[in-house]
């Protein structure tokens, strides 16, 4: 097919497939859904939700472009390429919420020219910066009168329970989420649920009411198509009632304990003086306005303040990773309150997404979905190296491996916070010196700038691969 290559997380849809070649991305319409594709696009749906900016925008384009045969689709649509994937068990709690919103937002737009959604996959929704956007196409189809929300159990488990287990119970959804991914089983929210939980209408509704109903149906020995509830009819008034009485609900939602995390407002209780932070900004700026990247990963992003940096340098666009539910919580808000091309995801550095899913790549590893113009990784090599035993130079490897430029900091051994994680601990760490550091770091990389911008000695190194 001469350099086409089909997206892995596609493959199940047999109305169609996406395709990358040539740097662009291609969806195909099957001839089994090209009666709802015309019928969606008769609607205008399309044209108005892309404009709204809710929908990522397409193109036809000719069916022969991927040189596909066997079937030969029906249409080939062009999509632009979004400069990165991410995944819901990467979002943070405002992330996913707005996520959730979105879909449902789409659906009753939909609903209003006689359209419905086919499912409610979290993964057909994608970020531009902070803007959640809807990329499946073949989700949309024609909808018929009187017939029940067919992705509600899927909305319920890839949106609702993972908001509703931070929300009632101060649990991030992440970890649990990337071990299942099709999200949290109503039968595993509703075994943690109190009482007061179930007194509420909502939980009662989308939560107790359909585990029931889920139970009754596995053990029923007559098919789902046989039972009664399968064959009632659900009037358009109450769907939409449905809808937005969710859409209220979520809109409303917010985590449990907010605000109690350790470095959710390390920005403001850091150890660095106003004229420390300055220099580091200052840095950063230089090397955007240098190299000026594409994209650009950020390592412990903490609340954004060195992304923001990166991107007012010039950086395009900016991912960036942490663990800490609080400060995501912070790059979330910093985000939409200044409207930045930034994204902040939930990883551990030394635990990142792996390849996962049906044959290893369904869902795919950090590395293999896009590639870096350049890092940052500030104030996080002594988390590595320190915390979690990974030897310097491992850490030191794995980050020039990353991007071929990049800005890493150097946080000596009597710098307060390395002597917060050792004061617990033997120091067992005899290489962990900014001479050792810097000796690694060269041997794979020519140091283009250094600069102390601490009183402890804190070092900003930028890299440049060799």
């Amino acid at each position: 097919m001469g350099g086409v290559e089909p997206l892995p997380g596609s493959f199940r849809d047999p109305s169609g497939n996406v395709y990358q070649f040539e740097g662009r991305i291609f969806r195909t319409v099957n001839h089994c859904f090209s009666q709802d594709f015309d019928f969606v696009t008769s609607t205008g749906l399309f044209q108005k939700l892309a404009t709204e900016g809710l929908l990522l925008p397409f193109e036809v384009v000719s069916s022969d472009v991927l040189g596909l045969s066997d079937p030969k689709p029906q249409y080939v649509l062009e999509a632009p390429r979004l400069p990165f994937i991410s995944y819901p068990y990467e979002w943070s709690f405002p992330a996913l919420k707005a996520a959730a919103l979105l879909h449902l937002r789409i659906q009753l737009t939909s609903l209003e020219v006689g359209v419905t959604l086919s499912d409610a996959s979290a993964y057909n929704i994608q970020f531009q910066g902070i803007q959640p956007v809807f990329i499946d196409h073949l989700s949309f189809r024609r909808y018929q009168s009187g017939e029940m929300w067919t992705g509600h159990r899927q909305f319920c488990e890839q949106f609702l329970n993972p908001l509703l287990l931070r929300a009632f119970f101060g649990i991030a959804h992440n970890a649990w989420y990337r071990g299942t991914q099709e999200g949290i089983t109503t039968g595993e929210i509703r075994k943690l649920l109190r009482w007061r939980h179930c007194l509420k209408w909502n939980v009662l509704t989308h939560v107790v009411l359909q585990d029931l109903f889920q139970n009754t149906s596995t053990k029923r020995t007559k098919s789902l198509q046989d039972h009664s509830l399968a064959k009632a009819s659900f009037p358009l008034s109450s769907f939409k009632a449905m809808l937005e009485k969710m859409f209220h609900w979520i809109s409303q939602l917010t985590p449990l304990n907010k605000g109690e995390s350790t470095w959710g407002d390390y920005d403001r209780t850091c150890s660095y003086s106003s004229t420390e932070i300055q220099s580091k900004k200052q840095f950063i700026l230089e090397f955007a306005q240098t190299v000026q990247p594409a994209l650009v990963w950020d390592f412990g992003c903490n609340t954004g303040e060195y992304s923001e940096a990166a991107l007012n340098g010039g950086a395009r666009n900016v991912v960036g990773f942490d663990f800490d539910q609080g400060a995501l919580d912070s790059s979330y808000r910093r985000a939409v309150e200044r409207r930045l091309p930034f994204q902040a995801l939930f990883m551990d550095a030394a635990n990142p997404s792996p390849n996962q899913g049906w044959n290893g790549h369904e869902r795919e590893s950090l590395q293999s979905r896009a590639s870096a113009d350049a890092i940052l990784a500030l104030a996080l090599v002594h988390h590595l190296a320190i915390a979690r035993n990974i030897p310097l130079v491992q850490v030191v490897n794995w980050l020039v491996m990353l991007a071929p430029q990049g800005v890493i900091e150097f946080v000596p051994k009597n710098d307060p916070m390395v002597q917060e994680l050792l004061s617990l601990r033997q120091d067992i760490f005899p290489d962990y010196t900014a001479e050792h550091f810097m000796g690694l770091l060269q041997e794979n990389a020519v140091i283009i700038k250094n600069e102390i911008v601490s009183k402890s000695g804190r070092v900003l190194v930028w890299f440049k691969r060799t």
